[in-house]
């Protein structure tokens, strides 16, 4: 159950020649595919191309009709794979998946690829996840393009460029027996816009027609003496080809201008917030018309040195745009100029940031800064900096009221009680190493639980803690989710705990999904799906590895339970790893699917119960041990206005699921009975409005009781 249906938007899909296609990067990159006869899909989920697995599960009638096969992968390395048809067969592929962690999961496939080259058009969609929005480490694709040389595309981020590099994106590959990448940052992927459409094209050659005809070129297996001419091959033929591909179609774009004295050099991913700086100066206009002139590199990889000499030769000065570190195409430009004794001045990471994400602001400055630098006079209208806002007084007092809140579990999340428990276990056996995992119980090394030490990879945390398996004193704990299981934690972490006889523990996350990359179905999900297998339980897999201490918890939100089966891991005298595995569904994907049942119930008049949770004031202490305990975001506080009690106590706000993690706590901390469970009745029956009377008349009267009890004369 994906986070965000395409079910209405992928009916675009099926415009034929002349027709407006209007929506957004992803849509428009699963148009372009069908246009220009894929054969096969597959990938992996990661942000930012997510939604583009999702819009292709969508669309998987459209793309059967055409006689299109699509796969969601088990992980990189298995879409990556996948190309391998390409490398024997005249069928165009494309796989999708993040970057760069997921050309490093997919590195092996990769390389081999690259080495034997391709016969059809290879194209690995990779959704760029630099800059402050990443939610990995600050790598960049270009480093990986380089060393296994695939061609790497960077279209300007509108929907016309897009389409036209998927299509050029898979002649060239063929044109150079060559797999091309084609590089999409997040604001490509979810820019709208419109192109006109091209009739949808079945593959030319169809896998039925692969199958029913094999073929074997042992020149195209990775094994010597070939991969030794595969090598000659990609400098003395594919290298060439890809150039002349470039040149002879103009993937690469100038723009001109009338400040001739100075031009920019610029990703072409880098174009829109270029083009806003140079707005900002008063350089450019909102129709792309500009004043400096632009050398838009669309294909970053490989670089065409004549176009580079051409664009240079009457400037006293260019700046290169290039996001991120290190400067790659900046030292290959300084090369190619040096080479050629051209005299134009190169400036770069000298004038804008070495590493981080170029907003406008950043290369407004930068750009002023070259101007200066390179002595070139342009009249350069000031405005207001975007960056200067933050520091207004306005602006800056807000830091003293509103407080930092780092990122956290969502209301309900099953995954916080598993937490709650550990710290709990905490007090009573002391602290021990906990090695975490990627997904969202990453979370938990942050406030309030401050638990886990590291994260080293997708499926690898108990891996991660592998040096730490023998030898006396205490367990290490380590954290894994269910869609890190299914990457390939179930061989790296699980089996490798079970072939080296480790003692330490392993916790299981299962919420049913790969929630993390947006609430995709696994082998374990509970849902029956249409076009997949599932319901192949995580128990089951992980004794048939040969772990033999394995506990299943099927209620996360039992902290009392999860905090026993945790000690008894940690204490227990038994040999070998021990795993637990605590499984819950994911309350975002829960609600999804059960609050428009609700809705569509009580619109129909049937009787809907809704849990929720709240805090008794006059018992609630203000000691707030059960955030400390729970973090929960419908946990706040709230001044009573009493003038005997200063500090504020808990409250529950409207953003409550009912999930009972709060009350579930309070009682395996032996806490405070001030929380209590409420159920709002719509529709109620005849019953209900009974029951609510009687309950109104019996603590109507203990209310008054109470009251006169207290009640003294003046």
């Amino acid at each position: 159950m994906a986070e965000r249906s395409f079910a209405r938007e992928i009916q675009q899909l099926r415009l034929g020649a002349g027709a407006e296609f209007r929506g957004e990067g992803i849509l428009a990159i699963t148009k372009a595919l069908l246009e220009n006869g894929v054969g096969y899909v597959a990938g992996y989920q990661g942000a930012p191309i997510s939604h583009l697995m999702d819009v292709l599960a969508d669309a998987a009638d459209i793309l059967s009709e055409l006689g299109v096969h699509f796969e969601s992968s088990a992980n990189e390395a298995t879409a990556a794979a996948t190309l391998a048809t390409s490398a024997m067969y005249p069928i165009r592929g494309a796989v999708t998946f993040k970057s760069t962690a997921g050309t490093n999961v997919a590195s092996d496939a990769l390389s081999n690829l690259s080495s034997s080259g391709v016969v059809g058009g290879a194209l690995i969609i990779l959704g760029e996840d630099y800059g402050e929005g990443s939610s990995i480490m600050q790598e960049r694709s270009h480093a990986f393009a380089m060393k296994s040389q695939l061609w790497l595309l960077d279209p300007r981020p509108n929907l016309e460029s897009i389409v036209r590099m998927v299509e050029h994106g898979f002649a060239l590959s063929e044109a150079s027996s060559t797999p091309v990448m084609l590089e999409v940052r997040i604001r490509a992927c979810h820019v709208h816009g419109s192109f006109i459409a091209k009739d949808n094209r079945p593959p030319p050659f169809s896998l039925t027609q692969a199958r029913n005809a094999p073929v074997r070129d042992t020149g195209r297996i990775v094994l010597p003496p070939a991969s030794f001419a595969h090598e000659k091959d990609k400098i003395a033929r594919r290298w060439p080809a890809a150039v002349a591909y470039i040149q002879e179609h103009g993937l690469n774009e100038v723009f001109a201008g009338d400040l001739t004295e100075a031009g920019i050099i610029l990703q072409g991913g880098m174009y829109n917030s270029v083009m806003r700086a140079l707005m900002r100066m008063g350089l450019a206009d909102i129709w792309g018309n500009t004043r400096v002139p632009l050398y838009v590199l669309n294909v970053t990889y490989p670089l065409v040195d004549a176009e580079i000499v051409r664009f240079c030769a009457d400037k006293r000065a260019v700046l290169v745009v290039e996001e991120g570190q290190p400067d790659f195409i900046e030292q290959a430009l300084s090369k190619i100029l040096r080479q050629a004794d051209s005299p134009t001045r190169l400036l770069g990471k000298r004038i804008l940031p070495m590493a981080g994400e170029y907003t406008v602001a950043v290369l407004e400055d930068g750009i002023r800064g070259f101007f200066a630098a390179a002595a070139v006079e342009a009249d350069l209208t000031p405005r207001a900096n975007a960056a200067a806002v933050l520091d207004e007084e306005p602006v800056r007092a807000l830091a003293d009221v509103v407080p930092a809140r780092p990122p956290g579990f969502c209301t309900g999340c099953p995954e916080r009680p598993i937490f709650s428990a550990m710290k709990l276990v905490e007090k009573e056996l002391g602290r021990h190493h906990i090695a975490a995992d990627i997904g969202c119980h990453l979370f938990s090394i942050l406030p309030p639980f401050n638990v886990g030490a590291t994260t080293m990879g997708y499926g690898l945390g108990p891996a991660s803690a592998s040096a730490l398996n023998g030898g006396e004193g205490k367990r290490v704990v380590s954290f894994i989710g269910d869609g890190g299981l299914w990457h390939n934690g179930l061989t790296s972490s699980i089996g490798n705990a079970v072939y080296n006889k480790s003692g330490n523990v392993t916790i299981i996350v299962d919420n049913h999904y790969s929630s993390a990359t947006g609430g995709q179905d696994l082998l374990s999900s509970r849902a029956v799906a249409r076009r997949r297998s599932t319901g192949h339980g995580i128990v089951q897999a992980v004794r048939g590895v040969g772990a033999t201490w394995v506990r299943q918890i099927d209620r996360t939100y039992d902290v009392a339970r999860m905090r026993a089966t945790i000690r008894e891991a940690l204490t227990t005298p038994a040999a070998g790893p021990k795993v637990i595995v605590a499984s819950s569904e994911c309350m975002l994907n829960r609600q999804r699917r059960e609050k428009p049942l609700m809705q569509a119930a009580a619109k129909a008049g049937k009787r809907v119960v809704r849990p929720r949770f709240g805090v008794d004031a006059d018992i609630c202490t203000g000691d707030h041990a059960c955030m400390r305990l729970s973090g929960c975001p419908s946990l706040s506080l709230k001044h009573t206005g009493e003038k005997l009690r200063d500090d504020p106590i808990a409250v529950v706000d409207n953003s409550c699921v009912g999930c009972g993690h709060c009350g579930e706590v309070a009682t395996a901390a032996i806490l405070c009975p001030s929380f209590y469970r409420a159920d709002i009745v719509e529709n109620p029956g005849r019953m209900d409005r009974f029951l609510a009377k009687i309950r109104t008349t019996v603590i109507g009267a203990l209310q008054r009781r109470r009251a006169a009890r207290h009640w003294m004369p003046a």
